[in-house]
């Protein structure tokens, strides 16, 4: 029967894996009746020093990944096996974000993240996020591999 999941959480980065990463998690949810939550972090790292609205791209940002995702968001909030499913968008420093505003306080047993492929130069720096998840989270990680 192996380990059972009770609460996943699913690292959106708004990336080619991000489709994979959210079917993944949601038949993982069904299978194992788990609760879900989908995390996604705006990096300000570019605005920091523009003063601009940081409430108002995590609005826009949850909004891009509704229009994104809506099947798969769908698929899941429709399935009788999961019995929650959350979207959170939060603002700031990807990692650190990530740790503390979005997945420290969902307690998860399983994270979800997938390789950032480095084809893409603007995202290149970032590929260091599922290293940085296997490292320093206490639970499981899984990381969804780019076709």
């Amino acid at each position: 029967m192996g380990q059972r999941y009770t609460r996943i959480f699913a690292a959106l980065d708004g990336a080619s894996t991000q489709k994979a990463v959210a079917e993944r998690a949601v038949a993982l949810a069904a299978d194992d009746h788990a609760s879900l939550v989908f995390g996604h972090v705006v990096d300000s790292v570019p605005y920091e020093a523009s003063g601009v609205d940081f409430e108002a791209l995590c609005v826009e940002g949850k909004k891009r990944i509704e229009a994104d995702l809506a099947d798969v968001l769908a698929e899941a909030r429709a399935n009788a096996g999961i019995p929650s499913v959350e979207l959170l968008v939060r603002a700031g420093r990807i990692t650190d974000t990530l740790e503390h505003q979005l997945i420290e306080p969902t307690q998860p047993d399983l994270v979800i993240c997938g390789e950032r492929g480095l084809s893409n130069i603007k995202y290149a720096f970032v590929g260091s996020v599922s290293t940085f998840l296997i490292r320093s989270m206490r639970c499981d990680v899984l990381v969804v591999k780019q076709d």
